[in-house]
């Protein structure tokens, strides 16, 4: 059979209904370029794909079949022009050696459409795993906000605190900002050469049926240290100091729970409990947004501690 007539058939295939694990599994209709890398094994330019340098909260699903790949969790810029990610939802990928035994195709475990290659040992992430992907074989479900939380933490600079928080199962996304001043709209050369009363705060929007606040305060507690009085690591000064700014009588009581447990064990802790309410909080510009995944670095003052 010609690669033409080939070709035509799996377009028409991809709108019939096929049988799966004894589920009903509907494939999408692809487009010509779109069969040419799923079906085809074929590879889109490098830069040109429209997931390569996106950065949304979601989840990345098959192209063809629509079920879930990729957490946005486990995406970071790796520099080489395609979609890269540090892990993969259980069970949606199969890897399969390529003919040549250089290197390993990862394909959909559901209908085998052809995503691109898995590296190993090249020391980009602490999973010293990249999977390399074709934009044009998944699509971006964005994460929805809808019956979340919000908590908010400062714990130094924000940028690790950031990070930290995006790897937590049910967080839906954590933005840096600013929290706890006297004047309006602060930009972060305000709160770093003149006295607003501003700390760096994260705001962590979470889904509450996936993780509690208990759970989000003790990973806060053990990202940072909370016994540092005049800021965090490095970074001296009244913006990185430790604080959590509570919304209600639960936070607030969990919060001191915690600062107790952790002072039975000896540790003289500096956070400070702050009502929520009494301080909007203000997002910082967009370059401090994702700080560590864009310029692909690992968190210079924040490291896990076990203490509870």
């Amino acid at each position: 059979m010609k690669k033409n007539a080939l070709m035509v058939m799996i377009l028409i295939m991809g709108g019939f209904l096929y049988l799966f694990g004894g589920e009903k599994v509907e494939f999408k209709k692809l487009t010509e370029e779109e069969a040419r890398v799923i079906d085809y094994r074929g590879t889109e330019a490098p830069y040109s794909g429209k997931y390569d340098k996106f950065y949304e909260k979601g989840t990345y699903k098959c192209k063809k079949c629509g079920v879930n790949l990729y957490n946005s969790s486990d995406k970071f810029n790796s520099g080489c022009g395609w979609p890269s990610f540090d892990d993969e939802i259980a069970g949606a990928i199969k890897r399969i050696p390529d003919a040549d035994g250089r290197r390993t195709e990862i394909v959909c475990a559901n209908c085998d459409a052809h995503l691109g290659h898995v590296f190993l040992g090249e020391q980009m992430t602490p999973k010293n795993t990249r999977h390399c992907v074709n934009s044009i074989s998944m699509e971006f479900e964005p994460s929805t906000k809808e019956n979340s939380k919000k908590a908010y933490f400062a714990g130094g600079c924000f940028w690790g605190v950031e990070h930290h928080f995006e790897l937590v199962s049910g967080v839906i996304s954590a933005d840096s900002g600013y929290m706890g001043g006297h004047t309006k709209n602060p930009t972060y050369k305000d709160i770093c050469y003149t006295d607003t009363g501003h700390l760096e705060v994260v705001e962590v929007t979470y889904n509450p049926s996936i993780v509690s606040f208990e759970v989000l305060a003790r990973l806060f507690f053990e990202i940072h240290d909370p016994t540092q009085a005049n800021g965090q690591g490095p970074d001296i000064g009244s913006q990185y100091l430790s604080a959590i700014f509570y919304n209600d009588e639960n936070e607030k009581n969990v919060a001191k729970k915690l600062i107790d447990i952790l002072e039975s064990k000896g540790l003289k802790v500096a956070t400070k409990l702050i009502e929520a309410k009494e301080h909007p909080f203000y997002e910082a510009e967009e370059y401090h947004q994702d700080y560590y995944k864009k310029n692909n670095q690992q968190p210079y003052c924040h490291t896990y501690i076990k203490r509870f």
